[in-house]
């Protein structure tokens, strides 16, 4: 028997994440706009209370290179796609930048997106790892726009410039996955937007890199917890 539902009211989400300070928490609505923030956003931003953030955008609370970036995120999740494991720059209680790992995903009510829901988690700042970040996040854009090929560990040898046993270590330090582990996850977060809309399960797989549907399916199934095709109809509005 499939269990109900749960309500859950967003403030004791942001409060709970009041308690985990190297977590930033956020909710938005269609326009972009924060509707919830935990402390620590306010800290970062040097603001007092949650009235100074809330009902502002990103372009109207951080400086313009940060929030264009963050503002083409929006529009991406808002219009269905998840972001996860985006490896990027914010801004710390310092008013420094220093490195985070976010995740994004829409935020649907009664099958609609309404809005956004996401987290940035701080990464280690010590000396010595700045470059190792960015080598890292070249090796993350290739992989998010080239799912689709054959990306091999030896592509990514040569964008971070790793040896295989740092690559191996930094990748499962960062996002507690293995490389290739990580590589099927972006391809089934794609597969997961694509199942929104039109296309057969077999194309889905095939534009998502996947050698053939059956290899696919058991993968989504070990992700996700159901099949594409499962997936597909929980989510038709």
């Amino acid at each position: 028997m499939k269990p109900a539902p749960v309500s859950v009211d967003a403030t004791d989400v942001e409060a709970l994440f009041d308690s985990i300070p190297d977590v930033l928490f956020f909710i938005k609505d269609r326009e972009g706009r924060y509707t919830h923030v935990n402390a620590t956003m306010l800290r970062r931003l040097d603001l007092r209370a949650r009235r100074d953030i809330i009902g502002r955008t990103a372009s109207e609370v951080y400086p313009s290179g940060l929030s264009a970036n963050y503002g083409i995120q929006d529009r991406q999740v808002l219009e269905g796609a998840v972001i996860d494991n985006l490896l990027e720059l914010h801004l710390f209680s310092d008013q420094e930048p220093g490195w985070c790992l976010t995740a994004k995903r829409p935020l649907r009510i009664d099958g609609q997106i309404a809005g956004l829901i996401g987290i940035s988690r701080d990464l280690a700042s010590r000396e010595g790892l700045q470059s190792d970040y960015l080598s890292l996040r070249e090796a993350l854009l290739h992989m998010n726009q080239h799912y689709a090929d054959n990306i091999r560990i030896q592509d990514l040898l040569a964008i971070t410039g790793f040896s295989e046993s740092k690559l191996e270590r930094t990748f499962q330090k960062v996002f507690q996955l293995a490389p290739l582990q990580l590589l099927t996850r972006i391809r089934i977060q794609a597969a997961m937007h694509r199942l929104h809309g039109p296309g057969s399960i077999a194309d889905i797989a095939q534009a998502c890199g996947f050698g053939d549907q059956s290899a696919f399916t058991r993968r989504f199934v070990a992700i996700v917890g159901s099949t594409p095709r499962d997936y597909r109809r929980l989510r038709a509005p």
